[in-house]
């Protein structure tokens, strides 16, 4: 019998308290919400409803991740994150071993909270730290002190949250080598097993975005961002964290975040909230954004899908190739065409992938890869030249 592929459950969270300035997730605060009728309670009661839906569609199928985002799930408290990860066991069930996770704010969290995490099954949880630079989290806007993410990855830690990770972005405006290394030097005091890093990214439509378009803040470097980088690199390779996707670095294979791996090995997952994406077998949609409008329809019995596409096989293809390059463990060679392998050579000629990885029939990016990750999935995508 073929092993059961793995299924994933995602659950969107759209409460903030406050917007960060580089923010563009589909996220409310309490004055964008006045007069809408949207609340928690009544997200939580479109959860279950929306669960209601999921499981007759997608039939008996055991859950083997949950990953609870957004926003700010902290904000919820932990009876209220127990009460959805209940209602996840009580239609799909969870598979023996499943991993359940919840970003948090460390601001929201206490040791209280995080017990009330483990009592309810929460096996990981993601803090966003961003930076220990008091100036850097200024330009961020984000409003927790630099030293209470590390404290709230330790009290994670004594409740028993079994892994714990902790999230920076790096190349903000006015930060400085020294400043990335305290903030590194702060991760790895904390403990931790799991790091994500990503550069920092100027959306559109941001208060960042604006705050740039006026000339307040000079746009990220990214030559600096590259050299970023590697100096996180370094430092966590050093301490025992090594990279397995181009952003995000575990002390252990267990200590890899499985839910995110399900998406980059083009698993199955169902997007619970208001504008959580799903996807089952080559088929992608996505919810209504507006809590209200997703609670309403729910309540009507209505379903608060807002779109969806059929991939085609060139599609899934390319994302394919796309995703499972960012993994350490490489892409097999055998989904490149001919010119697609070429390209592969030239890439390792070029020191962007590893040549040693290619007798063994994988593309592996080498760190410089990683830089250019992006140019190098195109070339292997169009068998050309980076």
């Amino acid at each position: 019998m073929p092993a059961r592929s793995p299924f994933g459950v995602y659950v969107h969270v759209p409460f903030c308290a406050a917007r960060c300035g580089y923010c563009d997730f589909n996220t409310y605060t309490p004055v964008e919400l006045a007069g809408s009728g949207a609340s928690p309670d009544g997200w939580l009661d479109a959860v279950r409803r929306e669960l209601d839906l999921a499981v007759r569609t997608v039939g008996p199928r055991a859950v083997d991740t949950v990953f609870v985002g957004g926003g700010t799930p902290s904000l919820l408290g932990a009876d209220r994150l127990g009460e959805v990860l209940d209602a996840i066991r009580g239609t799909f069930g969870l598979a023996p071993g499943a991993e359940v996770t919840t970003e948090s704010n460390p601001e929201s969290t206490s040791p209280e909270f995080f017990a009330g995490l483990v009592e309810a099954g929460f096996t990981r949880v993601s803090l966003g730290m961003q930076s220990a630079a008091p100036h850097v989290l200024r330009v961020l806007e984000r409003r927790h002190t630099p030293g209470r993410a590390v404290a709230a990855a330790r009290e994670a830690r004594a409740a028993g949250i079994v892994h714990v990770n902790l999230d920076l972005i790096y190349a903000t405006p006015g930060e400085t080598d020294d400043d990335l290394r305290a903030s590194l030097d702060a991760v790895l005091d904390a403990g931790v097993d799991h790091v994500s890093a990503y550069a920092l990214i100027v959306e559109d439509g941001t208060a960042l975005a604006r705050r740039v378009a006026r000339g307040e803040l000079p746009a990220p470097d990214d030559d600096v961002a590259a050299a970023r980088y590697e100096l996180i690199d370094d430092r966590l390779d050093a301490a025992g964290l090594r990279w397995y996707e181009v952003s995000n670095w575990a002390a252990s294979e267990p200590a890899a975040c499985r839910h995110n791996l399900g998406y980059w090995l083009d698993g199955d997952w169902w997007g619970l909230g208001p504008g959580a994406h799903s996807h089952l077998s080559g088929v992608r949609w996505w919810n209504v954004k507006h809590p209200a409008r997703y609670a309403s329809l729910l309540a009507e019995g209505e379903s608060p899908e807002a779109g969806r596409e059929v991939l085609t096989e060139s599609e899934r293809h390319t994302e394919r190739v796309m995703l499972r390059l960012r993994l350490a463990a490489g892409l097999p060679l055998d989904l490149l065409d001919d010119d697609g392998r070429a390209a592969a050579v030239r890439a390792a000629e070029d020191g962007l992938l590893d040549p040693a990885a290619l007798p063994t029939g994988r593309a592996v990016l080498t760190r410089r890869g990683r830089l250019l990750a992006d140019g190098v999935i195109n070339s292997l995508l169009a068998g050309a030249p980076v």
